[in-house]
C-alpha cells in the first residue's frame, strides 16, 4: 500500500499562496511560492520564513535523560550547563556512521528537547526507545506533533519575530547564538539552517497559522524547501541522505569537529571512530567553467576519484557550487574535474562555508 503523505498545519495557507507542493520525507512541503532564487535572495538581504513542521521536536525527560543523551550523542553533552543552551550533534550506530544529525536544547537536568530531520523522525525514535529501554529505563520520550515549527532567518529575522510576537522580546532580546529559552506556550531559539542570523520557534500549532499571517503582513518573505537548500548550500551545511548517512563516518563528511573522542565518556560508534583511517573527507568546490554541479557526479583529481554529495547554482555566488568527498590528500586551492553531462568541467577545491551571514566566504 502507498505511504501516507503528511502535511503540517499551514498545507492549507501554501497552497492557497499558489505554493509548488513536493513530497519531502514523507511530507507535502513547499518547494517555492513562485521564484526561488528571490526568496533565496530576501533570506540573505532582509529576512525570510520556512514552514520547518515536518522536522520532529522531541522531549527527553527524566533523571536518566543525561545518561541516555550521554550514550547516543557524538557531540559533548557536559557542554549543556546553561538553561537553554544547545548543541549541533550527530547520533551514530556502532559502526560510527550517522543515524542522523540534530540540535539538542538543554533546558534542566532532567529536561531536553531534541528536534530531528523528518525524514528519520521514525527510525530515530525507535533507536532512542530501544537504547532506553536497555541502559536508561527512567526517560519518557514524548514526541511532540502538536508543536508548529517555523524558521525564521536574515539579517532583519529578529526584529520581525519581536514585531509579530512582542511578548517574547524582553527574555529573547539578549539571546546569544546556539540558545533557546521558552516564553509561555513559545520556545524561541536562535538557531537556523541557512548561514544568516535569525529564530526558530516553536509554538502550538493551532497558534501557527496567525503568527504566519502577521509575519507576511511586516514583509517577511515566504520562502520554500528549494531556496532553504541553496541557503544551507552556500553555508556549507549537510542535507542528511544526500551528505552523510548510515554508510559515512562524520570524519567523511565534514563534522569530525562535533565528535567529544578526547574525554572519557563513551558513547555509540566511539570505539568504531577511534579506529578508523578515513580515505575520505568532504570540502567544496567552485565550477570554473559553464555549467551546474549535481550530487553523484564524479569529481576527477590527482588523487583519485570522488563524488558530489550536494551541488547547484548558488545564488549569492553566482555561479555553481558543491560539497564533496574526495580522497584525503586533496586539500583547498587545487583543481580538479567534475563530469557534468559527459564533460569534464575544471573546479576550484575550497572550504566551506561559501557564504554566509550575507557575505561570500569564498575567494576562488
Amino acid at each position: 500500500m502507498p505511504t501516507t503523505i503528511r502535511e503540517t498545519t499551514l498545507h492549507a495557507v501554501h497552497t492557497a499562496m499558489g505554493a509548488r507542493m513536493v513530497d519531502f520525507g514523507g511530507w507535502d512541503m513547499p518547494l517555492h511560492y513562485g521564484s526561488q532564487i528571490e526568496e533565496h535572495h530576501r533570506v540573505r538581504r532582509d529576512c525570510g520564513m520556512f514552514d520547518v513542521s515536518h522536522m520532529l521536536a522531541l522531549d527527553v525527560s527524566g533523571d536518566a535523560s543525561h545518561a541516555l543523551l550521554s550514550r547516543v550523542l557524538a557531540n559533548d553533552v557536559d557542554r549543556l550547563k546553561q538553561p537553554g543552551k544547545a548543541l549541533y550533534t550527530c547520533m551514530l550506530n556502532p559502526d560510527g556512521g550517522v543515524l542522523d544529525d540534530l540540535i539538542v536544547y538543554f533546558f534542566a537536568n532532567d529536561h531536553y528537547r531534541l528536534v530531528v530531520n523528518a525524514g528519520t523522525a521514525d527510525k530515530d525514535v525507535a533507536w532512542l526507545t530501544q537504547q532506553r529501554d536497555h541502559h536508561a529505563a527512567n526517560v519518557k520520550l514524548t514526541a511532540r506533533r502538536d508543536l508548529a515549527l517555523l524558521a525564521v532567518q536574515g539579517p532583519n529575522a529578529r526584529a520581525r519575530v519581536f514585531q509579530a510576537l512582542p511578548d517574547v522580546h524582553d527574555a529573547a532580546e539578549e539571546l546569544p547564538p546556539f540558545h533557546a529559552i521558552q516564553v509561555g506556550e513559545v520556545m524561541i531559539a536562535r538557531t537556523g539552517y541557512t548561514g544568516e542570523d535569525g529564530f526558530e520557534v516553536a509554538l502550538p500549532a493551532a497558534r501557527v497559522s496567525e503568527l504566519w499571517q502577521k509575519l507576511r503582513e511586516l514583509g517577511v518573505t515566504a520562502a520554500g524547501l528549494g531556496a532553504r537548500d541553496t541557503l544551507r548550500l552556500e553555508a556549507g551545511m549537510n542535507l542528511y541522505g544526500q551528505d552523510m548517512d548510515e554508510s559515512t563516518t562524520p570524519f567523511e563528511t565534514g563534522l569530525a569537529w562535533t565528535l567529544d573522542l578526547k574525554s572519557a565518556r563513551d558513547f555509540i560508534g566511539k570505539a568504531a571512530l577511534l579506529n578508523a583511517r578515513p580515505l575520505r573527507h568532504a570540502l567544496g568546490l567552485v565550477l570554473l567553467d559553464k555549467g551546474v554541479m549535481r550530487s553523484h557526479q564524479k569529481v576527477m583529481t590527482a588523487h583519485g576519484n570522488g563524488e558530489i554529495t550536494s551541488g547547484g547554482f548558488g545564488p549569492t555566488l553566482e555561479r555553481s557550487i558543491a560539497l564533496a568527498r574526495v580522497p584525503s590528500a586533496v586539500q583547498p586551492g587545487d583543481e580538479v574535474a567534475v563530469e557534468v553531462r559527459g564533460k569534464p568541467l575544471r573546479a576550484r577545491v575550497v572550504k566551506p562555508p561559501f557564504a554566509r551571514n550575507g557575505k561570500i566566504m569564498t575567494v576562488i
